[in-house]
């Protein structure tokens, strides 16, 4: 990816299950034009490989601060990550 490009992993904790997360998360990451995957994960949190623009990905992880209406986020971890084979679109796994 070009310096001008990022993706990362992040993790999100709270109420994020059950309350639409994944996909407001996903409907968020396509207004932005960003890449990747957002999937529940076994613990109650989720976790989404976002890929893009820097700027598209920043803005994308302060949404993901706040979440849909009826989460309740506490904390949203984020690792740099490589973006593998990335299509283009923005799916929820499992």
């Amino acid at each position: 990816m070009s310096d001008k490009h990022k993706a990362v992993v992040a993790r999100i904790t709270g109420r994020v299950q059950g309350v639409g997360y994944r996909a407001w998360a996903r409907a968020e990451a396509q207004a932005l034009g960003l890449s990747g995957w957002v999937r529940n994960e076994a613990d109650g949190s989720v976790t989404a490989l976002i890929a893009g623009t820097a700027e598209s990905v920043e803005a994308l992880l302060a949404r993901l601060r706040q979440g849909p209406r009826h989460a309740a986020v506490e904390r949203v971890a984020v690792e740099n990550a490589d973006p593998g084979d990335m299509d283009g679109g923005f799916v929820i796994l499992g």
